[in-house]
């Protein structure tokens, strides 16, 4: 999710261990304060991994985020790191054992890679053992809803020096979480519905909130060499909009003159793999390849990124990763009509 979200989650759990009758020295007046920001660091530092990239191999990031600095494993070198950085920033002001430090930034640390395979992006909380991305798909990746009530929880606490309202801020978050599920499991009630009613049978079938809500979800499916996209809203209100269709990419059909030696091929296999399959040609663009899943308006094809293949490359080549935020007002007024429109009458 976004860093703020990662860090006031982070701030949230060390601040709860700490105990009603946590016991101030003259140096320590503000223990919740200080757990609070020593988790927040270490709730937002696995995105660093964004820092591995390469002005040459535009993908590299994506091989890299979310792997091994989100890994289980890596957890309690990731908060020992963390502490390394900060502790001989903190330790004579307020008197902290390096031990109290590591803990703290290690269980800021722990929430990152939960927090993120809640969302639809993948993670790989098992990596080295296994590379598979896992994602719970119950939350988008900024959801103002989640992390503005658990970051007043966090803030509070951490000015009144009280770990009650860190314990509701967790609560929140659970429950917040626990209604994603919920409406997760609904979409996709609906979701198989609507693809009985057309007769069809899908070979996979994904749905994923849409940007900055768990009312209005998107969904995906494969069937007949063909991903069919719709969106609906759940819970309140319930609506479904129904919206397009586009073929399954076939790389050696879509792209003959593609060598299958060439760095461009290994690319595209990259980004399927990356994508999971979900690939199609962009429809405005023939040598441009989208991830289907994801969209700004749920039921439309306009892809958030993608990559684009060149002909005329050369062998050694890469593609050309790009990102898609064109008339972002316009789209998140169409996705909002969807979110607070009523149902339609019956």
């Amino acid at each position: 999710m976004d860093p703020l979200t990662q860090g006031v989650l982070g701030a949230a759990l060390p601040q709860s261990t700490l105990g009603k009758s946590t016991k101030c020295s003259p140096h320590r007046k503000y223990p919740v304060l200080l757990a609070g920001l020593l988790g927040m660091v270490g709730g937002m530092a696995a995105d660093l991994d964004v820092l591995i990239f390469s002005k040459t191999d535009p993908l590299l990031f994506l091989t890299y985020h979310r792997q091994f600095t989100h890994s289980l494993i890596f957890i309690p070198f990731g908060g020992f790191i963390v502490a390394l950085l900060v502790h001989g920033i903190l330790w004579k002001r307020w008197q902290l054992r390096f031990w109290q430090t590591v803990s703290f930034c290690s269980l800021g640390y722990a929430t990152h890679a939960f927090l993120d395979t809640a969302t639809s992006y993948g993670t790989m909380l098992l990596w080295p053992f296994d590379e598979t991305r896992y994602s719970w798909r119950i939350i988008s990746i900024i959801d103002p809803l989640f992390t503005i009530p658990l970051g007043l929880f966090v803030v509070v606490a951490a000015v009144r020096n009280n770990v009650v309202f860190a314990h509701l801020g967790l609560a929140w978050a659970l429950i917040y979480l626990g209604a994603g599920w919920w409406q997760h499991q609904s979409a996709r009630e609906t979701a198989e519905d609507l693809a009985s009613l057309r007769g069809h049978a899908p070979l996979r079938l994904e749905v994923k909130p849409s940007f900055g809500n768990i009312l209005v979800w998107k969904s995906v499916y494969e069937t007949e060499g063909k991903f069919f996209i719709d969106a609906m809203r759940i819970g309140i209100a319930p609506r479904v909009y129904e919206g397009t269709s586009v073929s399954k990419l076939n790389a050696h059909e879509d792209f003959p003159w593609l060598g299958n030696d060439t760095q461009q091929a290994r690319d595209v296999r990259r980004f399927i793999l990356f994508s999971n399959g979900f690939t199609a040609l962009d429809p405005k663009n023939s040598n441009r390849i989208i991830d289907v899943r994801y969209s700004f308006v749920p039921n439309e094809l306009n892809a958030l990124f993608s990559i684009e293949l060149r002909p005329e490359a050369e062998r050694d080549e890469h593609v050309r990763y790009q990102t898609h935020r064109e008339n972002a007002r316009e789209k998140f007024g169409r996705l909002w009509r969807m979110i607070i429109e009523p149902s339609p009458k019956r």
